[in-house]
């Protein structure tokens, strides 16, 4: 090999390193097409060329240059297989192209595509190396152009796996929904607004069949048009949804009406209602997946209505002691039994509800043999939602304490977790630790809750660092964690505002100044003891005066 030869194979070799470095750092197909297409015409100079794909077994023009969009029309529409190549129809494209070389794109033994260049500028002809640095630069470029088919394959997977977790989680929403509304009419309009908002129908009616009447709860039809038809026993059964020209065959003065969709609602096998629906503002056909979506969103509505019926007929006036007495039961389970020993560490509850079911909530949670988790909250409101709102917050708090997470992360996730499953305003105030008991530390986080005392030496400190109350809103200022070295004798009050606010006949409030003096006063008390004279001092205040809220005491005391 002559010294200019070398030459030539040392800028071969660097030409193609570059290219594979190139067209290897991405995965967007137009990207690697058109470096493929621009390195082969700059490298023989050809006035021409095209890429054409396997696309869905179908060859398909991809990336060209040079090439008449009006000529590309004529591409033939083939099936890619082993003589792709030798296609009549494709040598006649090729040969009225000017295209001069075809080389096929393979990976892994299946054809990808073609590729096609031109004659070149000088009008000489492609050589053997030629042909050869071509099957290079293709073979380098196979395994880049086959990532890319993969990667937009999933992409197209992913977009409909996404639409379809959409939807199924708006169903899910709705149902939470659903569930809120006790008035016919408020079911239907829901069901309207998540079907407009979803499908933008601008005519639309919702029919329904209770108790022996036909009820039209929402309609952008004409009323007395649909009438006419209610009395139709084959319509008022109709079990599976209907579309377009099955309408058009079955209820002809309905399609002329500009229905072009018909779901039921149907409850245990029998139809409850009707959704009908007109064309789409965008003119799009209902698809398949549309229609079940429909479906199942009046499958809800309709449990929805059907249960707001059966509620109403159930209703007495047992129904409120029943829900509070499930509710207290609940309740009851929540609460610690008993609380669990540590060394070095004698801790005292009390919990009193104002009703059968209050919002107070405690917990002393082992976590190890030297650690535990001690928490206090209040969950605003009484009776059912509050106890199911505190069952939540029980589960998320022994959840994430058994993932070890550190707390500022932990009760931010425990605010987003109630955030996404409260839609009735409701809130906690929410304060919890994890306390050492061999290095004697206590790490917590305030989140909104009254400021748990630490006495120490006769003096007060307030553990009040944290962030917002739980539930109002996603967290997004941090909250934030302090850690505390505990000493022999330090005590530790945690309380609700129900103490604090506790009042007597003449509508005082026990106020927190008293609470923090009898605390500073009882500190060289046992833990049972100091929490006997806070529960004592309270109720002597009260006079026997009836509370509105509950009062819980953790008294913790280092020993």
């Amino acid at each position: 090999m002559n010294e200019s030869e070398s030459i030539k194979v040392k800028r071969n070799l660097t030409a193609l390193v570059e290219f594979s470095r190139i067209i290897n750092s991405s995965l967007d197909l137009d990207f690697i097409l058109n470096n493929v297409l621009l390195i082969c015409m700059g490298k023989f100079l050809a006035t021409r060329g095209l890429i054409a794909l396997s696309i869905n077994g179908k060859l398909i023009i991809k990336s060209s240059k040079g090439i008449p969009e009006e000529f590309k029309k004529k591409f033939p529409k083939l099936i890619v297989d082993d003589n792709l190549i030798n296609n009549s129809e494709l040598k006649n494209f090729f040969t009225e192209g000017k295209l001069q070389v075809i080389e096929k794109i393979s990976s892994s033994d299946d054809c990808l595509g073609i590729v096609c260049l031109g004659e070149k500028l000088n009008k000489s002809p492609f050589t053997e190396d030629d042909i050869e640095f071509l099957k290079t630069i293709i073979n380098i470029s196979a395994s880049a152009i086959q990532n890319s088919l993969v990667v937009d394959k999933l992409s197209m997977v992913n977009r409909f796996l996404d639409s379809r977790v959409q939807r199924l989680n708006s169903l899910f929403e709705l149902s939470k929904e659903f569930g809120l509304f006790s008035e016919s009419s408020r079911v239907a309009k829901l069901l309207v607004y998540s079907v407009i908002g979803q499908f933008l129908v601008s005519k639309y009616a919702v029919l329904t069949f209770m108790d022996g009447n036909i009820k039209i709860l929402e309609s952008k039809f004409p009323d007395d048009y649909l009438k006419n038809f209610l009395n139709n026993e084959d319509f008022l059964q109709l079990e599976n949804p209907i579309s377009n020209h099955e309408i058009e065959k079955q209820y002809n003065e309905l399609f002329k009406l500009g229905i072009e969709v018909i779901v039921p609602m149907q409850l245990q096998g029998r139809t409850k209602g009707l959704i009908l629906l007109g064309k789409r503002i965008n003119n799009q056909r209902y698809s398949e997946a549309d229609i079940e979506f429909i479906y199942s969103i009046g499958s809800l509505a309709i449990i929805s209505l059907e249960n707001r019926r059966l509620f109403q007929e159930a209703l007495d006036k047992q129904k409120m002691e029943e829900e509070l007495e499930i509710a207290r039961g609940i309740q009851r389970n929540l609460l610690p039994g008993e609380i669990p020993d540590f060394d070095g560490f004698d801790i005292a509850v009390m919990n009193i509800t104002s009703q059968q079911v209050g919002g107070d909530y405690y917990d002393v949670i082992r976590l190890d043999d030297n650690t535990f988790c001690v928490a206090i909250a209040d969950v605003s409101g009484k009776g059912v939602p509050a106890a199911l709102l505190m069952a939540n917050l029980q589960a998320f708090i022994k959840t994430t304490c058994s993932q070890g997470m550190q707390l500022e992360e932990a009760t931010a996730l425990i605010n987003d977790l109630i955030s996404e499953n409260t839609s009735d305003g409701r809130f906690i105030t929410f304060f919890w630790a994890i306390v050492d008991s061999e290095k004697r530390t206590l790490n917590y986080v305030n989140a909104g809750h009254n400021h748990p005392l630490l006495i120490r030496n006769g003096k007060i400190r307030k553990l009040d660092k944290g962030g917002i109350i739980i539930g109002v809103m996603k967290t997004i200022v941090p909250y934030l964690s302090e850690s505390i070295q505990l000493n022999k004798d330090d005590v530790i009050v945690l309380f609700t505002d129900g103490i604090t606010e506790a009042k007597n006949k003449f509508d005082e409030e026990y106020s927190d100044e008293k609470l923090e003096v009898l605390s500073v006063e009882s500190a060289s008390c046992s833990s049972e003891e100091i929490l006997e004279k806070i529960k004592n001092d309270v109720q002597t205040f009260a006079l026997g005066a009836a509370q509105s809220d509950d009062m819980t005491v953790v008294v913790i005391k280092v020993n």
